[in-house]
């Protein structure tokens, strides 16, 4: 037996029509004889359901449990569309210290891996709600169920193309209404861009081996095989430039044309980078790629000129962007980043870094900004990440590509480092720099030291720890927002340096800004009405989100279309998404009500526009409430973010500074109300503003640049 090394399904099945899940569980997890239980999560609203686990067998490698999910379960699924993630939980029982004598219960999760190929085909139809319960492989390989209307299901498993151009294609479809036999189908190629739309005749395939391995409620699956033939001198020539192909499977059942969603290529066998043909149609070279898509694993065709001088350039980028990347590159980089560090430090200059590089924002800006303003004998430069060179632009800055030659000799040289994330590790920090961390936010959620478990990628609980601890040890100042944070910030950080208690130097935007002219100008500025009021949308990002490492994604659990519909008359809406999350929101089915600022340069002028804040654990509101307008905490998955993903650091719950609201129609609501009572604050308000803004005073960049580049005591 192969070993087994995270939670997978062994076996998902129907037995009287409940499901039954039969799972292998390292012996890892099972040794402390903590009860097991199958959870699933509710992706949109932070839901739990349980299910109780019995151990079938268990050997010298792993142990085989067995959990069911009833019918009536099923049927009460399908009531909410929803996306359910599969975990195996355990509870590790432990005795507190207390007269009482209770017990409290600390939940440890796994991810149920799936080992099943087709694991869609064994779904639950729901005839009365018109809804589907289908079990799925996430793009990570993990079990999840999907609830929705019941849609064709289809999948490309085999693709080739010959030496004469020819692609093959196979795969099946399944209607997963119940209709056994399929009277017609067909396959179509779109490029809705250049409006390319081709059909394509469908064979069938005898598929018996799906009917024995997913049969189930007597359903016969030996039609469902499909196959077709593209010929490369059909799609050669079409379009203009690169054309990328999507492609789909339309079947008519009875008369009802159904067409399915985009075809994803799961390969049956292993499969390379792509198949690819090239030759010349009409005196033009070109290329035909068929693959698929990385993240989401569609079937991609693509057409493209092909120029050899042009294929060889794409090559060697590649090349030397892995030599780039490489070990001995890093070491070599890291060598002469010392070397260079032994010399003298140019005392005037200061290195300025938001946010990795992508920003031109936040505390590095307004310190930039001041010192810029009041003492131009500094050279000021900017660490800048190529691929956002479009945030830097006409700004008469002076900028550095980050990691380049010239910036391993300015950063090596520089007598200053001003930053407010962390610093690549293993680049070294000269003797002679003083590094200045400014950070990003007041301390809502657990930071570094005080987090007891991550969910990043790429690393672990212990290795971020360790991690992070070693850069920070680096930081000469921290600059703090208030004694709350100070107080955070020493422990989390196990920083023992300068703590600069200043407020935060992004924030004095907030207090020399904040008058009618200049919100009028933004508005103008950025295209926004001036007579409807502005719910700024701005969430924090969630660790357990990711497509890989430094890749993270978001779900937008807002409704627009209701808020649009109830509120688009008297407001409009800015979103702004975490720097991190990866995944851009498409709003073309929203213009004139939902507005994308995610890649704004600097949040602070989203701030005064503003009416009104929707967040949920994101720090924007500490700075937000400086403003005192009224904000909602849209906290839909409060109990998954709070006691599995990150904890709090005092109690939100009861402390916000404004409602917290799980649902769009609460939103809505609470909306409606802050219309009816003039926005009126909560009278939780005051004290919160007394214990976080109270070092906001529009000097705090004055106070820190005094301290670190004057040398005056006084802050």
């Amino acid at each position: 037996m192969v070993e087994i090394k995270r939670c997978t399904l062994k076996e998902l099945k129907f037995q009287h029509d409940d499901y039954f899940l039969e799972i292998y569980v390292p012996l890892h997890i099972v040794e402390d004889q903590s009860p097991l239980q199958l959870t699933l999560i509710s992706r949109y609203r932070g839901l739990k359901k349980t299910y109780s686990i019995q151990e079938l067998s268990k050997s010298e490698e792993v142990c085989v449990v067995c959990s069911k999910i009833e019918k009536n379960e099923l049927d009460h699924f399908v009531l909410t569309d929803d996306i359910w993630d599969a975990y195996i939980t355990k509870e590790k029982i432990t005795e507190l210290e207390t007269e009482e004598d209770e017990e409290t219960v600390e939940p440890s999760k796994f991810r149920l891996r799936s080992n099943t190929q087709h694991i869609e085909l064994l779904y639950y139809v729901n005839r009365q709600e018109n809804k589907i319960f289908l079990p799925f492989s996430t793009n990570k390989g993990n079990v999840s169920f999907r609830i929705k209307d019941p849609r064709v299901i289809a999948k490309v498993e085999r693709v080739s193309i010959d030496k004469t151009g020819l692609i093959s294609l196979s795969g099946f479809v399944v209607d997963p209404t119940g209709k056994d036999r399929l009277e017609e189908r067909e396959f179509i190629l779109k490029n809705a861009g250049q409006g390319i739309e081709i059909k394509y005749p469908v064979q069938f395939i005898e598929r018996a081996d799906l009917t024995e391995g997913y049969s189930h409620h007597g359903l016969d699956f030996s039609h469902a095989g499909f196959y077709v033939e593209i010929k490369a001198q059909d799609i050669a020539l079409l379009g203009e430039g690169k054309v990328r192909y999507k492609s789909y499977l339309k079947i008519n059942v009875d008369g009802q044309v159904k067409e399915s969603a985009r075809l994803k290529f799961i390969p049956d066998s292993p499969f390379t980078k792509g198949k690819k043909y090239i030759k010349k149609f009409n005196g033009q070279k070109k290329k035909l790629l068929v693959t698929r898509t990385k993240k989401k694993k569609f079937l991609s065709i693509s057409v493209d000129d092909y120029r050899f001088s042009t294929h060889m350039k794409l090559i060697i980028k590649r090349r030397l962007r892995k030599i780039r990347k490489s070990r001995y590159t890093k070491r070599a980089y890291q060598f002469a980043f010392k070397f260079v560090g032994m010399f003298p430090a140019n005392k005037k200059l200061v290195m300025f870094e938001s946010f990795l590089g992508k920003q031109y924002s936040d505390n590095p800006r307004a310190i930039y900004e001041y010192m810029k303003e009041k003492y131009p004998e500094f050279k000021l430069y900017w660490s800048v990440d190529r691929r956002f060179s479009f945030n830097f632009e006409n700004r008469d800055l002076v900028v550095v590509k980050r990691l380049s030659i010239r910036w391993l000799f300015a950063m090596a040289r520089a007598k200053y480092w001003v930053v407010n994330t962390r610093m690549p590790l293993w680049i070294p920090k000269p003797a002679h720099t003083v590094y200045l961390q400014t950070w990003h936010g007041t301390p809502l959620k657990k930071l570094a030291a005080d987090m007891e478990e991550v969910h990043m990628p790429g690393t672990t609980t212990e290795k971020y720890k360790r991690n992070f601890l070693k850069e920070a040890s680096r930081w000469d100042y921290l600059i703090s927002p208030n004694a709350y944070s100070t107080e955070i910030f020493r422990r989390a950080f196990r920083f023992d340096k300068e703590i600069l208690e200043t407020g935060y130097p992004r924030n004095d935007f907030l207090f020399k800004q904040n008058h009618t002219e200049e919100i009028r100008a933004l508005k103008l500025k950025y295209g926004l009405p001036e007579d409807k009021k502005i719910i700024l949308y701005a969430p924090t990002w969630r660790d357990n989100k990711f497509y890989g490492k430094g890749k993270y994604k978001f779900d937008l659990p807002l409704d627009l279309e209701k808020l649009k519909e109830e509120l688009g008359d008297q407001y409009v809406i800015v979103m702004r998404m975490h720097y991190l999350v990866a995944s851009k929101l498409d709003l073309t089915l929203y213009t004139e009500f939902a507005y994308d600022f995610s890649n704004h340069e600097d949040i602070r002028e989203l701030y005064l526009i503003a009416d009104l804040l929707i967040t949920d654990y994101s720090s924007v509101f500490f700075d937000y409430a400086i403003l005192k307008r009224p904000m909602i905490f849209f906290v839909y998955d409060i109990e998954e973010y709070r006691d599995n993903l990150r904890g709090f650091y005092f109690d939100f719950e009861n402390s916000a500074p404004g409602p917290l609201v799980k649902t769009t129609d609460e939103i809505i609501n609470e909306i409606k109300k802050l219309d009816a009572n003039d926005y009126k604050l909560p009278e939780t308000f005051g004290a919160f503003y007394k214990q976080f803004c109270y070092l906001e005073s529009g000097r705090s960049s004055e106070k820190v640049v005094n301290r670190v580049f004057l040398g005056r005591k006084e802050l």
